[in-house]
């Protein structure tokens, strides 16, 4: 589920118990959360209380992002 918040204003404790709660649902149905437009003070407010939330048009850790193509050379050894 992708969950717009860009409009929830300065993000406080209210926000983050919201967000957690949808979070719980979510994992409990076996799915999980997307969260579009954060503002950075509501990312760095749910990095401090330890809650993760997938950023909506961010690449996944270790994958390159969306239309990036990694170049491989000729000389380059197979891995």
């Amino acid at each position: 589920m992708v969950c717009d918040v860009a409009g929830i204003g300065p993000p406080g404790l209210a926000a983050v118990d919201a967000l957690a709660r949808m979070q719980l649902t979510a994992r409990r149905a076996g799915g999980r959360i997307r969260l579009r437009d954060p503002a950075p003070a509501l990312g760095a407010l749910l990095r401090l209380v330890g809650l993760a939330f997938e950023v909506e048009g961010q690449a996944e850790e270790g994958e390159p992002a969306g239309g990036v193509q990694e170049a491989v050379e000729s000389g380059d050894p197979a891995l």
